[in-house]
């Protein structure tokens, strides 16, 4: 048998692990474009905004992917598409917003599309002229969160400012426009935000904000007017011109103030409604107290007289002219004017003294008016000014007119008239003229008797007659005294001293 020791020692088997084959280059490039693509994916989930849908009337201005949704600067979101409504009147915008603006979607949120816009002088927008239009947006104060809203026609003129919405009601909207600027003392407080139409017809509802902190000066005895243009006035004190700024007399303007007479009231309610008067006079006119109602029929001309003119007696205003219906009698053939007019005396701070005792407010003034209409009351056209021809009704005392009675079975009372100032100058003018007329007979008679007068002194001095013989032996004599005279006169002139001295040569007495 071999000897183990002869052969060679065999070493102990191990178990080797297997060795990993080294990744390629070639597959690093698409793992790490993989691992990025999906990093930015997920990145760009969890960036991503809110989307919410916008609707306009028009796409006018609008581009997808171009046009921003901007506040206070600030790009906020973008528009990505843009549709047309099922209506195909509007058209659907929808935006991307960014996540931090998703606090800010809410019920009451605003969106407007900015671009150059005039409102009175105010020109807004120009910046868009070279950066393109862009959606604008005004935050709202709802809880309610939303993703659909409907955008305004223009941008809200009040924004995010302090202050409260006021309503004036208007007969006529004259030169106010959205953006006509609120006065109070000539500072602007406010602007005008819109106005519609009643649903009547009847008047204008004018929405204006008044900024703070002038809001609080508005209180329900508080006056608006409109102070469009220049407010000139003529009185005994001189020319008086009023106006709250330049830009009233270019865009017009609403001003507002409260009298100072009165207890101070708490600050008005938003929303409360004023009434817009045409000015300041009209709207400090005091309030009426106890109005009576009158006609008074004219059988002159009333151009010149209006509504509104004021009825005066001794000079205080005591009412006014309601209402002018002229009217032809066919049968008398008479043309007259029945005027209606509102007497308010109390009105106008006119106190009535020595009543009787006991009576009440229409007992004492048929007293009132019964006792004035005996004494001579009667009302007649006066001209107010002479430069625009206006007319008013004065109403006076004539002690010498005929005495009158008033009808109170009527409604309304007519009260007795006198010619005005016109027609009293007509009448005047027709009696001159008749008495002209009378001066002119007198005139021809008188020329008539001259022309007889001249025709017998032609015959008085005819030439065969007495008078012409004795009259020719006068101019004679006359004739032969004017030669010696003259005489006289040559000779003192060359010898002057003749005069104390005496002719020379004459013997002295």
């Amino acid at each position: 048998m071999p000897d183990n020791d002869k052969f060679p020692t065999v070493p102990e088997a191990k178990t080797v692990p297997k060795k990993r084959t080294r990744l390629s280059l070639v597959w690093v490039i698409p793992i790490v474009a993989a691992v990025a693509g999906v990093w930015i994916a997920v990145t760009r989930i969890l960036e991503k905004g809110p989307e919410i849908t916008i609707v306009f009337t028009s796409a006018d201005g609008l581009e997808a992917n171009k046009t921003k949704v901007n506040y206070d600067g600030v790009n906020i979101g973008t528009l990505t598409s843009i549709r047309f409504a099922e209506d195909h009147k509007h058209v659907i915008a929808t935006a991307e917003m960014s996540p931090k603006a998703k606090d800010f979607l809410v019920k009451d949120m605003k969106f407007w599309v900015v671009k150059p816009r005039m409102s009175g002088l105010n020109i807004t927008g120009l910046g868009t002229l070279i950066s393109g239009n862009y959606i604008g947006v005004q935050l709202g104060q709802s809880k309610e969160s939303a993703r659909s809203f409907t955008a305004l026609e223009s941008p809200p003129l009040t924004g995010d400012e302090p202050g409260r919405i006021f309503m004036l009601k208007a007969t006529e909207l004259g030169s106010l426009g959205a953006g006509t600027p609120i006065y109070f003392r000539q500072l602007q407080a406010g602007q005008v935000v819109s106005y519609e139409l009643d649903k009547n017809g009847e008047f204008l509802n004018v929405k204006i904000f008044v900024q703070a902190p002038y809001d609080q000066y508005v209180n329900p005895d508080t006056r608006f007017w409109q102070a469009s243009g220049i407010d000139v006035s003529l009185s005994a004190s001189g020319l008086h011109v009023q106006t709250e700024s330049v830009m009233s007399i270019l865009a017009g303007g609403v001003a507002f103030e409260t009298p100072a007479a009165g207890p101070l009231l708490p600050p008005a309610e938003a929303g409360t409604t004023f009434e817009l008067f045409s000015d300041r006079t009209a709207a400090f006119r005091p309030p009426a107290r106890d109005p009576h109602t009158y006609l008074m029929v004219f059988k002159q001309s009333v151009r010149g007289l209006s509504v509104g003119a004021p009825v005066v007696m001794n000079g205080i205003t005591i009412g006014e002219v309601t209402k002018i219906s002229p009217q032809f009698d066919a049968q008398k053939v008479e043309f007259n004017v029945p005027v209606t007019v509102s007497v308010d005396p109390i009105r106008y701070g006119v106190q009535f003294l020595n009543l009787p005792e006991g009576g009440n407010a229409i007992s004492n003034n048929k007293i009132i008016m019964d006792t004035m209409v005996a004494h001579g009351l009667r009302a007649q056209l006066k001209t107010g000014s002479l430069i625009s021809g206006s007319l008013y009704v004065a109403v006076d005392l004539f002690p010498d007119e005929p005495p009158a009675t008033l009808d109170w079975a009527q409604n309304p009372v007519q009260l007795p008239t006198k010619p005005g100032q016109i027609e009293a100058i007509e009448v005047s003018a027709d009696k001159l003229l008749k008495s002209l007329d009378t001066t002119l007979g007198s005139v021809r008679g008188t020329l008539t008797n001259t022309d007889k007068l001249l025709g017998n002194a032609g015959s008085f001095i005819a030439p065969d007659s007495m008078f012409n013989a004795e009259l020719n032996n006068m101019l004679q004599q006359g004739g032969g005294a004017a030669r010696s005279l003259r005489v006289l006169a040559d000779y003192l002139e060359r010898h002057p001293e003749a005069l104390i001295r005496g002719k020379t040569g004459e013997a002295k007495p």
